[in-house]
């Protein structure tokens, strides 16, 4: 292939890829064609004008008129054409775009000068700043502006106007939101904050709320949890947790906004307004137990227990409501000039109903114990103390208790309140007089002692007595039965000896009848023998029994004398020395036979009506002796 074919091919293929890389420059050359893709938009800017108005008006930056410079009509997204681009630069600007929970805050570089005393341009029908054009002919006034913008995209001029992105308003759950607004009419004079406005939807639509005569500055009223379009240029939002009242409580309002309210405390009150619903004072109806959303600026919740309530003058005990922390024992001086302390627990109610009225005089309940149960139950204790003594004091607890109930019950009337009880607590008497008592108590309980002890030792004597004589009793039966035994004994001895004699008789014949029977060849010489000897073992035998039976019938009777003398003997002693002598003596003989020493060794003594003393003590004496005398001389035969 030759050169010129070549060349010639190359021609024919680059003149078509040549036009397609040069349309857009040839188009826009000799067309103005301009290309807006689909996620721009254009922003002119005019170069010069060849015919009509070249110059802005004063103040203005952008123009609307066709005038050089920014223009205040964008492209949007498609195909322009005959804009020059010797006339016209048209720069490509994304869309702005506003998240999903923030909102679009909007600052105008162009427009009409804000009203004196103005921070926030009003809004202007302008397709949500997306018509710049409209913006300006409609009277948009440059600065910050009151409406917002919502999340979305918008095809917005930025040559006019800045976006800023921020935050939606969220009020959490179990809270409130305060509003201050930063633009509106003046408060009016004795107020504090600015009057509810309806219609604004909760400070999202600004301009409503300017439109109605909304005030600037603190407002009455607040927002619920929730999310919202509040522009932060025009209101600021103060989170505050919801006003909870526990059970057993009532919430009485104090409210510092609203108009004068007609007082319905009565006649008989004269400690302040009671005023209704709404109106500035002490609402005459308390709220009850719950969450409310207090705008506490504006308004203040004094709670106030509708159920018993303990207030303790103790230095170590206070209760959980806190009313009686710089509450202390109560200090006293009596009578004969001791000082003490004492405890003392006051007990008290206020119906729901009298609240309002309670807090309308003091304000608050720490009020109420400082300026009234303190003094009041201070002064009568210390009163109550100077009329009597210490000892009298402790002794009449009770009705000094409860002439403090009745005392203090008619005082706390006069306040709106009910006294349930006074109760007095610990006494601490002074500790120079309580060891006096003490060492009183003591010798007393140790009277007590020694009393029990002398009537124990007099029963411990009684005891020892009686059982002297039941040991003496024993001796007596047992000598009784003694004398039974030997005559016993003494009978078996003679049955014994005469069993003895019979054996005997009978070995003696069974004897001689074998010798017989043996000695029959012995005639006359063995009889003899066996005769002899028969008679000789028989008088043997019969002097043997006769020995026993003598000799047992002796020892029996010696055992029934000597038994017989001694129940006779024993018999006479106790006719003649009668039965508390006898049994003494007897004891006594115990005594001395053990060798027992149970008093000094001489010790006389008489009884204690005077009748035989003497002779009791000489009788002592001398058995004492005999005792002595027996038990060194026994007789050889005993």
């Amino acid at each position: 292939m030759q050169t010129t074919d070549v060349i010639r091919w190359l021609m024919l293929l680059g003149i078509p890829v040549l036009c397609l890389i040069m349309y857009r420059f040839i188009l826009r050359v000799f067309f103005g064609l301009v290309i807006v893709p689909e996620d721009k938009i254009g922003l002119v800017t005019k170069k010069y004008v060849l015919m009509g108005k070249q110059e802005l008006p004063a103040g203005r930056i952008l123009a609307t008129e066709g005038e050089a410079g920014f223009q205040a009509q964008t492209l949007a997204p498609g195909v322009y054409f005959w804009m020059w681009f010797w006339q016209y630069d048209v720069k490509f600007q994304s869309f702005t775009v506003i998240p999903t929970g923030k909102i679009g805050l909007v600052l105008a570089r162009d427009g009409a000068e804000l009203q004196p005393g103005a921070i926030l341009a009003r809004r202007v029908d302008c397709d949500a700043f997306q018509n710049a054009e409209a913006f300006l002919k409609n009277g948009g006034q440059k600065g910050r502006q009151t409406a917002i913008m919502t999340p979305g995209s918008y095809r917005v001029n930025t040559y006019i106007f800045e976006i800023e992105i921020t935050d939606m308003v969220n009020v959490p759950d179990n809270a409130v939101g305060i509003v201050t607004t930063m633009e509106g009419k003046a408060i009016e004079n004795g107020q504090i904050a600015g009057k509810i406005i309806e219609g604004h939807r909760n400070f999202q639509d600004a301009d409503a709320f300017l439109e109605k005569g909304g005030y600037k500055g603190l407002q009455e009223q607040v927002i619920l949890s929730g999310s919202y379009f509040m522009n932060p240029w025009f209101a600021k939002v103060e989170m505050r947790t919801m006003t909870e009242i526990p059970i057993s409580h009532v919430g009485v309002v104090i409210s510092y906004v609203g108009n004068e309210g007609e007082d319905l405390s009565g006649t008989d009150f004269k400690h302040g307004n009671i005023v209704g619903k709404n109106y500035k004072g002490v609402w005459a109806e308390p709220l009850g137990p719950g969450k409310y959303p207090i705008n506490t600026y504006i308004m203040k919740v004094e709670y106030v227990p509708t159920t018993n309530l303990v207030l303790n003058w103790a230095s170590a005990r206070s209760e959980a409501h806190q009313l009686d922390k710089n509450l202390s024992t109560i200090t006293v001086r009596s009578k004969d000039g001791f000082t003490f302390n004492l405890d003392v627990a006051q007990i008290i109610h206020i119906p729901a109903s009298e609240a309002p009225k309670v807090i309308a005089r003091f304000g608050n309940m720490s009020n109420l114990v400082t300026q009234v149960l303190e003094p009041t139950i201070g002064n009568y204790f210390r009163n109550s103390a100077q009329d009597a003594e210490v000892i009298d004091f402790l002794k009449s607890r009770k009705e000094r208790q409860e002439s403090a109930k009745m005392h203090i019950g008619r005082v706390l009337e006069q306040y709106n309140v009910f006294g349930v009880d006074t109760l007095i607590g610990d006494i601490v008497p002074p500790e120079s007089l309580m060891k006096t008592l003490t060492d009183r108590k003591i010798a007393e309980e140790q009277k007590v002692t020694y009393d029990t002890q002398m009537r124990a030792q007099e029963t411990r004597q009684a005891l020892e007595k009686e059982t002297a004589i039941a040991e003496i009793q024993k001796d007596i039966v047992k000598a009784d039965q003694g004398v039974l035994i030997a005559e016993r004994i003494a009978d078996a001895s003679v049955k014994k000896a005469t069993g003895d004699a019979n054996s005997v008789r009978l070995q003696a014949n069974a004897e001689a009848d074998r010798m017989k029977l043996l000695a029959s060849g012995e005639a006359e010489k063995v009889r003899v023998l066996a005769k002899a000897e028969a008679e000789r073992t028989e008088l043997t035998a019969r002097a043997e029994a006769e020995k026993i039976s003598l000799t047992g019938n002796a020892e029996a009777e010696k055992i029934l004398a000597i038994g017989k003398s001694s129940a006779e003997s024993y018999k006479l002693a106790v006719e003649a020395m009668g039965g508390n002598n006898f049994t003494q003596l007897k004891v006594m003989e115990a005594i001395g036979e053990q060798h027992i020493k149970i008093m000094p060794d001489i010790l006389i003594g008489g009884g204690g009506d005077g009748s035989n003393g003497p002779i009791s003590g000489l009788l002592g004496l001398k058995l004492l002796e005999q005792l002595g005398e027996k038990n060194n001389t026994q007789t050889p035969k005993e």
